[in-house]
């Protein structure tokens, strides 16, 4: 890939390497940022993505990563978005890819009033930093593989919210290196748009609906070997506009 990165942003802080948070770090290092990892189990297991990631990758601390980053990608489990060191990333823009699912984060009562979107809550946590929502609407999968170069014929675009415009345009920046076109949604009052539920939610990308019937070792074949559908910058704002909160 090697695309130019984002001059102001050389290191990427992850809080968080599953899925997601292993594809960005795979994004960012083709991009030629740094990336500082971490996970709640500790640097030692992330041993063997660091090596795959290369020299441009190191594990740490969640705190030192924080601390690392010149944006910060918080992409754990909500439940555990009070555990995001506040302190560390105090002025800092932190991305958050979380969603909410009650079934394994427990029912969290400002988000079943709908009061709160789910960003809302973790910006209130992290009353110091600048939260924006992002990369929350696509699985890892094809948020590795549909990455673009900028002026592609089939780049896709990925929905993003936040308060502040500063922040949100470091973000877009940083989508631009990694290879997606950023479509800002609003505020993150807004950000429920990109919502688990909401029309721009994963299925967009995906070329048809999973067999029905299949195995669990069918279904996630399946996941693995169909391919994404870019879905361009105009189609991501018309599905996020035609969203209908629950």
């Amino acid at each position: 890939m090697n695309w130019r990165p984002d001059t102001m942003t050389q290191t990427l802080g992850l809080i968080g390497s599953g899925m997601i948070g292993g594809a960005l770090a795979r994004l960012a290092v083709a991009a030629g940022l740094n990336v500082v990892l971490s996970n709640s189990r500790g640097p030692e297991t992330l041993a063997e993505l660091v090596a795959e990631l290369g020299e441009h990758a190191r594990a740490a601390t969640a705190a030192e990563a924080a601390q690392a980053g010149d944006l910060v990608v918080a992409t754990v489990p909500l439940k555990a978005y009070d555990r995001l060191p506040a302190t560390v990333l105090a002025g800092k823009t932190v991305i958050d890819t979380m969603n909410y699912y009650p079934d394994r984060d427990g029912h969290l009562a400002d988000l079943d009033a709908g009061t709160l979107t789910s960003s809302a809550l973790v910006q209130r946590h992290l009353a110091g930093s600048h939260v924006v929502k992002a990369f929350n609407n696509i699985d890892f999968h094809r948020l590795f593989t549909l990455a673009r170069p900028a002026g592609a014929s089939d780049r896709a675009a990925l929905p993003i919210a936040g308060d502040d415009e500063a922040a949100k345009a470091r973000v877009a920046r940083l989508l631009d290196a990694l290879g997606y076109d950023a479509v800002d949604i609003g505020a993150l009052a807004e950000s429920w748009r990109s919502e688990p539920g909401t029309p721009v939610y994963v299925e967009p990308y995906f070329p048809a609906r999973r067999p029905e019937g299949t195995s669990q070792e069918e279904a996630f074949r399946w996941f693995l070997d169909t391919p994404g559908v870019p879905v361009p910058a105009d189609r991501v704002k018309e599905l996020a506009d035609t969203a209908v909160r629950a």
